[in-house]
């Protein structure tokens, strides 16, 4: 996998209002849709990748290093959010991937996603205890 460092364009001035939203990037890779999203006056308050090269590469383009594999992190350690993105490996969906789906590793990540949100929602509804997710 090559990762290349994402820049600003020059004449494109960065948005310097108040954040209005909140948002997580996971899958996130070198940190394309968090662009996107601070633009639009996102403020990301965590981020994961497992790829190390990515990983060094998010770290240069915003000055933080991502928290590494999903299936690692403990749901009750990701801030609350407003927006959750998450860009979960596809190959495993595709002809590529010999359209294995779930059967595939790659194809389980999707329910990391859900583990995370089940925390989030759980907190939100109840407080700041833990789900039960079992």
């Amino acid at each position: 996998m090559t990762c290349t460092h994402l820049s600003y364009p020059k004449n494109i001035k960065m948005n310097h209002r108040k954040k209005q939203f909140t948002f997580i990037d996971l899958f996130a890779g070198i940190g394309g849709i968090r662009i996107a999203f601070e633009r639009n006056d996102g403020d990301c308050v965590f981020s994961s990748e497992w790829d190390e090269h990515c990983q060094v590469m998010y770290e240069a383009n915003f000055g933080e290093k991502p928290f590494g594999d999903i299936t690692k992190i403990d749901a009750r350690d990701v801030p609350d959010h407003d927006s959750l993105t998450g860009g979960f490996p596809c190959q495993s969906f595709s002809i590529i991937g010999n359209k294995l789906g779930f059967a595939d590793t790659r194809g389980t990540l999707f329910f990391d996603i859900e583990r995370i949100l089940k925390e989030i929602l759980w907190n939100r509804i109840y407080g700041n205890t833990t789900a039960n997710t079992e």
